[in-house]
């Protein structure tokens, strides 16, 4: 048999690359027009935080659960398990994180200070990053029908959610932090390593 360390990540994907952009392809057409209102509500989250009004971690966890449980059971449970069954344990985390970000918007955190220029300047960075993730499939040549949308797909919902907790400022607390920050995290490294196999 052969070594351990001979076997690289592509060794280890149980689908093409092309299985995997027409099941989004799929899902991008059941599910249309539902981006829409979904994106919509990303930029009134947005809005909200970046004038820093009442209540708007609150209103923005609550709207951030939502699409973290919609992406778990629409596109990871319902379709990237039917050709990778590790999908099941993504669907999991993403429930948990949904689970997380509701109880932040009902319970809330205490009253956070503001965040410093460079943690607001990479929230900010990470927002962007999120709402244009989209262009990625098109400068790669994929059509509009593959893209990848915040509150549809995973990695610009774990962009846009990172993104919004940079500049709220929140949770301020290292538990608040050390909840809400890993499984985005984790969600963004899974996926820079998908499609690092894509490539190669």
């Amino acid at each position: 048999m052969s070594e351990w360390w001979t076997y690289t990540l592509s060794d280890f994907l149980m689908f093409s690359p092309r299985t995997y952009w027409r099941m989004v392809e799929l899902y991008n057409r059941d599910f249309w027009p539902l981006h829409i209102p979904v994106l919509a509500a990303g930029l009134a989250a947005l809005g909200m935080m970046a004038k820093r009004r009442a209540n708007a971690f609150r209103l923005t966890a609550l709207a951030l659960g939502a699409a973290w449980l919609w992406v778990g059971w629409a596109f990871f449970w319902e379709r990237y398990a039917a050709i990778n069954w590790a999908a099941q344990y993504g669907a999991v985390a993403f429930a948990v994180q949904a689970v997380l970000l509701t109880g932040a918007g009902l319970i809330g955190f205490s009253a956070a200070a503001r965040p410093s220029i460079a943690w607001r300047g990479l929230g900010w960075l990470l927002v962007v990053a999120g709402l244009l993730y989209p262009l990625v499939g098109l400068a790669a040549g994929r059509p509009w029908v593959q893209a990848e949308v915040f509150g549809m797909t995973p990695e610009p919902t774990a962009l846009l959610t990172l993104g919004l907790l940079l500049v709220s400022g929140q949770p301020a607390s290292r538990l608040g932090r050390a909840l809400l920050f890993p499984i985005p995290l984790l969600c963004l490294l899974l996926g820079a390593a998908t499609g690092w196999t894509f490539l190669n």
